[in-house]
């Protein structure tokens, strides 16, 4: 026995219109995307003289022998302090949801 289906129905307006959005959306993101230096690249902005000057200047900047210790610490401090932040977020949401689940099955 067929069941029977509906017709389907055109989008209406707000739907025509947030698919007409999130389309420009993809597209500008994978021009972006496109227009990024090949990975590797000499002329990669990564590769700039900021990178240059981490490495010259960290051990006069920070006092820390080790660059990598000096950037994660003194140069990127907050970034990294925002990034324990996110970790910790995401520990405790997993460890409180696994805990409720314990608790539902007894």
């Amino acid at each position: 026995m067929k069941t029977p289906t509906k017709p389907l129905k055109k989008p209406t307006g707000r739907k025509l219109v947030l698919g007409v959005l999130l389309g420009a959306l993809f597209a500008i993101l994978v021009f972006g995307v496109l227009q990024m230096p090949r990975a590797g690249n000499r002329n990669n902005p990564a590769y700039g003289e900021i990178t240059q000057r981490y490495l010259r200047r960290a051990e006069q900047d920070t006092n820390a022998p080790n660059v990598v210790n000096s950037v994660i610490t003194d140069f990127r401090a907050l970034d990294t302090l925002g990034e324990a932040a996110v970790l910790f977020t995401a520990t405790a949401a997993v460890s409180t949801v696994l805990s409720a689940l314990r608790i539902r099955k007894r």
